[in-house]
């Protein structure tokens, strides 16, 4: 859910081939990641594992049983004062009014052009006080554009360095959970504790206690959890986390799952699906986009001069026909005619499929329509697919 651009398989390859620069940050839990083997690859400035078993197995335990992912270097930024609703309503394109403590939304933050500066999840932790998680490569650039539209009695922290973030998904997850925190105050079923909320726990181990908060959310297409937790105590979670979901068969999982994941529940990738450049409408995310809600946001003028307009592309789902795989930056075609790009691609381990994403023009985008795919030269004939490629349960 907030999301971040992820190595693909290639450059999982040449990153285990290169030496990383000395001066890539680490999250808090680097250290945990060299000692379980983890293979790293540079991404947006930091060192982090994209595989430790491999990214096929990784990617089927999650289906089927529970994962952990290091996510600590995503952004947290906190949005405080009297007028923070009134700032949200107006810098980001859901209805942040309909939120109460407890509860998460989905959202983007847009350019005035109405492309996409980064899609985030909004926290309301209290009256007058939110949390907002960001793409890590977007953290810097998110708070800048925030701080560029700062009102009055609107307080903003870039809190990014005081928290860790794992990330607990698959259809284990709810279990583990319980396992870890057997005396909560209510339990982990779906019905006490559903999509996009989120609620705070306290979890000791030793002599040390510290407050989660524990956020019912994900970017997997699976059940789950996000955990926030102080920095330098991500360690000591991780390890507790293994420990308990041991008979559960929890595996630690890199960046390459967690791509291959996402693309086959067709979640957008910032950077891939969604850019500063593309209309937020041409990217399947225009539910989060509320024209009518009583706050004019940044970039609604330009989305409803597009809408008028009519998209130029529009991105559909796509099955490789042929044999190969095509991934981003593939030109489409029809009938030698160039039609539109490929935003994502992978052969998917649960579907045994090569799939992506793509942006088409709307005429080309319905089910079942045929077209082709440039790959080093090399057409390979692909076909539109309904969304999502997968859909738990």
């Amino acid at each position: 859910m907030a999301v971040e651009s992820t190595p693909d398989l290639a450059t999982q390859r040449e990153a285990n081939t290169s030496p990383l620069s000395l001066a890539l940050r680490h999250t808090p839990l680097y250290q945990e990641h060299r000692k379980l083997g983890a293979k790293f690859v540079e991404f947006g400035g930091w060192e982090m594992p994209v595989l430790y078993s491999g990214v096929i197995d990784e990617h089927l335990c999650v289906r089927s049983a529970v994962g952990l992912f290091d996510v600590s270097h995503m952004g947290e930024i906190f949005v405080r004062g009297p007028r923070a609703l009134d700032f949200l309503e107006r810098m980001t394109t859901n209805t942040v009014s309909a939120l109460v403590p407890g509860k998460a939304q989905y959202s983007l933050l847009l350019n005035e052009q109405g492309g996409v500066v980064d899609d985030i999840i909004i926290y309301l932790l209290a009256p007058e006080e939110y949390l907002i998680c960001v793409n890590a490569a977007n953290t810097d650039k998110d708070y800048e554009w925030l701080k560029a539209h700062q009102e009055s009695e609107v307080e903003l922290e870039n809190a990014s360095a005081r928290f860790g973030q794992i990330a607990i998904q698959g259809p284990k997850a709810r279990e583990l959970f319980s396992r870890l925190l057997p005396n909560a105050a209510q339990p982990f079923t779906e019905a006490a504790f559903p999509a996009f909320t989120f609620r705070k726990e306290h979890f000791a181990s030793g002599a040390r206690s510290e407050e989660l908060l524990i956020a019912c959310t994900g970017y997997t297409g699976e059940d789950g959890f996000e955990v926030f937790c102080p920095a330098e105590f991500t360690p000591i979670l991780w390890q507790a986390l293994l420990t308990a979901g041991a008979e559960l068969g929890v595996k630690p999982c890199g960046l390459g799952a967690r791509d291959t994941l996402r693309l086959e529940a067709c979640y957008p990738l910032h950077g891939h699906e969604l850019t500063d450049d593309l209309p937020a409408i041409s990217s399947n995310v225009g539910w989060v986009v509320k024209f009518k809600k009583a706050t004019s946001f940044i970039g609604k003028d330009a989305l409803l001069a597009r809408k008028e307009q009519g998209l130029q592309h529009v991105l559909v789902g796509f099955e490789v026909v042929d044999r190969g795989i095509v991934r981003e930056h593939a030109r489409v075609l029809s009938e030698n005619r160039e039609v539109g790009w490929t935003s994502s691609g992978t052969k998917t381990p649960t579907l045994d499929k090569a799939l992506g994403l793509a942006f088409v023009e709307p005429q080309y985008a319905a089910p079942g329509t045929e077209l082709a795919a440039e790959v080093r030269g090399r057409l390979l004939k692909i076909r539109v697919a309904s969304l999502p490629f997968y859909r738990r349960n």
